[in-house]
């Protein structure tokens, strides 16, 4: 009897196990192995670029990128990289984006990062004007003159540009990594066609200061001038204005009509 039931036994774990087996194995086809992710391949530095340097085919290399997460304005292909010009440091691997680059044809060095419409304006300074050195490429500045002007014999300061950016102090053109000051005697500014005009002829006229900004402060002051008086706390006086010319006098004239026979004249007599 022991034995009849330990036979038994034994042939139910057999069925049960060859069972299992079986169902395992059709499920193992019907779900199959999970398929790889999709991915997108993009252009990247194939080592570290520097500012400023011309992109080489040997500078690139092909990444494989999540499909599921595109990047906006990185390429699919090295050709429409090669000539280009890199504007901010790219580590080794990091997709290249259109916004990292120069535009097509904008030339080489810093004539590279002016955008299309701008103006490079070089101005002089010193350490004193120059905001003790911490005027370093990147930074944000507001240009002020102090002149004399026709209306008023005291000189009167106001703000001829406002957050203009620093796009080289010197023969730099990249901001110090440890943040360290550097005393320059040119300093380039970033500015509109109307502006530049506005500058050169304030700094021909007067002297020129540079006021930083904080590089968040978009901020644009519309205080009035600041005058000399003020300082003192004296109103200054008030500006005379020139004497209107005398009006031309009134001249009259006269109107006399001929009339003899038939024929008819009209004469004016002052």
């Amino acid at each position: 009897m022991n034995r009849r039931l330990t036979t038994a036994f034994i042939v139910a774990l057999l069925i049960a196990f060859f069972s299992t087996l079986w169902l395992s194995s059709k499920l193992a086809k019907k779900g199959g192995p999970a398929p790889p992710p999709a991915k997108s391949q993009y252009v990247a530095a194939a080592a570290n670029l520097e500012a400023d340097q011309v992109i080489r085919a040997e500078n690139l290399r092909m990444i494989d990128w999540p499909a599921t997460v595109p990047l906006n304005g990185a390429f699919t292909t090295p050709g429409a990289l090669i000539g280009r010009i890199v504007l901010y440091p790219l580590s080794e691997g990091e997709p290249i984006l259109e916004r990292q680059l120069s535009s097509p044809g904008s030339g080489i060095g810093i004539t590279a990062k002016i955008p299309s419409g701008m103006r490079l304006i070089a101005l002089r300074t010193d350490e004193i004007v120059g905001v003790a050195g911490f005027l370093l490429p990147g930074t944000h500045v507001d240009v002020l003159v102090t002149l004399h002007t026709s209306n008023s014999p005291d000189p009167i300061t106001f703000t001829i540009l406002q957050d203009a950016e620093v796009l080289s102090a010197g023969q730099k053109t990249e901001p110090d990594p440890e943040g360290k000051a550097t005393v320059s005697t040119v300093v380039t500014l970033l500015v509109k066609p109307e502006d530049a005009e506005r500058v050169v002829l304030a700094s021909n006229q007067g002297t020129v200061h540079f006021v930083l900004r904080n590089g968040v402060d978009r901020e644009e002051f519309k205080g009035p001038p600041a005058l000399l008086a003020q300082l003192s706390g004296i109103e200054p006086p008030p500006v005379k204005e020139p004497p209107k010319p005398p009006e031309p006098p009134v001249i009259k004239t006269y109107s006399v009509e001929t009339i003899l026979g038939k024929a008819q004249r009209m004469d004016d007599f002052q």
